[in-house]
């Protein structure tokens, strides 16, 4: 390690994000062949407030960095400092992702080779829990006489590498050095076991911190590789950052293949909301149209917007759109009034006497002031909302979809559940459901549909001779 050159690096910031927050100190340490070449370090102007709580931590005030030079002033000197060497921090995905943001804001591309001495400290004294900065301090009984501050904390790292170098024969330096470079940087608060224990194998894996509620919830067709991959991503987002500094514990649920793993994720999402998922995420304001039928025209209204997250099998025939909320719906309605001379009225979108506003500007038939009868605007209506209609189911009662051994069973875009035997499956062929819709397994089906067409796993239910006898179906 002493051959080469060497950078321990440590900043200071105004927070956790790198894509918002920013750089108010730089420490480096330069080390070449194994001597101490020198140390320097700088306050930064952040251009903005330093957040109290920030202060009260670290002790770098508003006024100790009014007058520094910015990032961008000291830019070219911090680059020229570690180009070239093996830049090396603690938990080093938090310096390394900020100063790759700040040099990403000024267009210049920050690519160093990275050593994070959490990763130094697991391979070399796996018979320790904790490997924070704190913890190192304490537990080698090394010197920081700058807590919280950039060069103090980097000094630190100087000197445990030393002890390393004291402590430990050149060999087991070298293995785990190259341990070390090769795999994901973990949290600190997260064991290397942990990640070691997750299945290479297809299924869902849920991220906890300090309580039982889980920060994120995740699928993948590999699970450890997938989890590593958190782990190994530059961060220029905070929330992966946030993400990553809140990992205590990792859980997972093997599933027969990635059909399983995305249902299963997008069940336990919106059973559990965890903090860090923004898709898949329950919904209560989805919605769709329902066009009235004739025995229910009025002079009011042809449409009435309901729920979609839950809707009934049985009433998805008669639904229209897939919408997030009464304020995109109401939107795609207006366009499509003005695309094909519907009244704003009718459609329940203005109140009141007289023209709707589309008659006043020629583009309503006039149904609002009885030019037009209602059945007629509404079967061009009905012609307008087709392009929103959900796509007819394309079997004529359940199917199953196997996955290795097991069978995912759907009926009317619904997903039932899962069989793992195929006496499961015949039972559950003769089970009573009242399947509800969910937009997600909506648009997984469908793909999976696409991807299977032809494919002899489709198993219809409604034939006397599954799952032996398997029918293949084509999806138009």
């Amino acid at each position: 390690m002493f051959s080469s050159s060497i950078v321990f690096v440590d900043l200071e910031t105004t927070g956790a994000n790198p894509a918002f927050d920013r750089v108010i100190e730089v420490g480096i340490v330069k080390v070449t062949a194994g001597q101490l070449d020198y140390e320097w370090s700088t306050l930064v102007d952040p251009g903005g407030p330093i957040p109290s709580v920030i202060q009260g931590f670290i002790g770098i005030t508003d006024d100790m960095v009014r007058g520094a030079p910015s990032f961008r002033d000291i830019a070219d000197e911090v680059f020229a400092r570690i180009e070239g060497s093996l830049f090396v921090a603690h938990n080093a995905r938090f310096d390394y992702g900020f100063l790759k943001n700040e040099f990403k804001r000024l267009g210049r591309d920050f690519q160093p080779r990275v050593l994070c001495t959490v990763k130094l400290s697991r391979a070399l004294y796996p018979e320790h829990h904790r490997h924070g900065l704190d913890a190192l301090i304490a537990r080698h009984d090394l010197a920081c006489d700058a807590r919280h501050r950039a060069l103090g904390d980097a000094r630190v790292l100087w000197d445990f590498v030393q002890l390393v170098h004291a402590e430990q024969p050149p060999e087991a330096i070298q293995a785990a050095l190259k341990k070390a470079l090769k795999t994901p940087s973990l949290p600190s608060g997260l064991e290397r076991s942990a990640l070691d224990a997750v299945p290479e194998a297809p299924g869902v894996y849920l991220f906890y911190g300090e309580n039982a509620l889980p920060l994120y919830i995740g699928k993948g067709v590999n699970m450890r590789s997938r989890v590593q991959s958190h782990f190994a991503a530059d961060h220029g987002s905070g929330r992966a950052m946030r993400l990553a500094q809140e990992v205590k514990r990792v859980e997972w649920i093997e599933t027969a293949g990635e059909l399983g793993a995305l249902l299963l994720e997008a069940r336990l999402i919106k059973e559990r909301s965890p903090l860090h998922n923004r898709h898949l995420r329950r919904n209560e304001e989805l919605c769709a149209f329902r066009l009235k039928e004739e025995g229910e025209f009025t002079q009011d209204r042809a449409l009435e917007l309901l729920p979609l997250a839950g809707a009934r099998a049985g009433e998805l025939d008669e639904l229209y759109g897939q919408f997030k909320s009464k304020r995109e719906a109401h939107n795609t309605l207006r366009e499509l009034a003005g695309e094909y001379g519907l009244c704003l009225k009718r459609l329940g979108l203005e109140q009141g006497k007289g023209p709707c506003f589309n008659h006043q500007t020629r583009r309503c038939k006039g149904v609002c002031v009885g030019k037009e009868s209602p059945q007629q605007h509404d079967l061009r209506l009905k012609t307008a909302l087709a392009v929103l209609k959900l796509r007819a189911w394309p079997f004529p009662g359940r199917i199953a979809i196997r996955e290795r051994d097991e069978w995912h069973l759907f009926e009317s875009w619904c997903y039932l559940g899962t069989a793992k035997s195929e006496a499961d499956l015949h039972e559950a062929a003769q089970t009573r459901f009242e399947p509800a819709f969910d937009l997600d397994t909506y648009r997984i089906l469908r793909r999976e549909l696409e991807k299977r067409a032809g494919s002899m796993d489709i198993v219809r239910l409604d034939t006397p001779s599954f799952p032996r006898t398997r029918e293949s179906t084509e999806i138009s």
